[in-house]
């Protein structure tokens, strides 16, 4: 009787040692895979159609998985990819509350320059919040003077809320 006692609890101890991190790592990959096999449904060339459910879906897996896994490397690009899909889903609150998280919690991501410079054509192209898009602008221009996109925020600085008719005219003036 002893022996099954011992026997008893030497299985538990094994059992709850090994337990939550196991299904710690298989959540992880559970929902890795998730997020592959969504992307490779939503990203193919040959699919005509989109499903918004599905767009979404994948949103929340992106933001899910850097919720959890914070430290995991993939975090960032995770929650880049879904500022990515919610910027094309016109989605512009959402979207920044996105990339506010890469700022803040990944600002040593490689992609956090970008994350900013979107940050403020989002409120420039899709809130037409222009007060805010400058202050974006300028504070990639401020921070990231090397950055491949400074031109182009400066640009978009000069440009700020000018309609097509005054971009041309600005235009055919720099041309003369």
């Amino acid at each position: 009787m002893r022996n099954i006692i011992t026997i008893a609890v030497f299985v538990f101890l094994i059992a709850s040692c090994s337990g939550p991190e196991n299904k710690k790592t298989a959540s992880k990959q559970n929902l890795q895979d998730s997020i592959s096999v969504f992307e490779k449904a939503l990203f193919n060339p040959e699919v005509k159609k989109i499903n918004k459910n599905k767009v979404l879906k994948i949103i929340n897996f992106y933001t899910e998985y850097a919720e959890r896994y914070p430290d995991d490397s993939l975090s960032p690009v995770y929650l880049f990819k879904a500022s990515d899909v919610s910027m094309n889903l016109y989605r512009p609150t959402e979207t920044i509350k996105i990339l506010d998280t890469i700022l803040i919690k990944y600002p040593d991501y490689e992609k956090t320059p970008t994350a900013l410079f979107l940050k403020a054509f989002i409120y420039e192209d899709q809130v037409k919040n222009y007060d805010r898009a400058r202050k974006y602008y300028q504070m990639f221009i401020d921070k990231y003077p090397d950055n491949e996109f400074a031109d182009d925020a400066q640009m978009s600085l000069d440009n700020l809320g000018k309609s097509p008719e005054e971009l041309i005219k600005s235009f055919e003036k720099g041309q003369k």
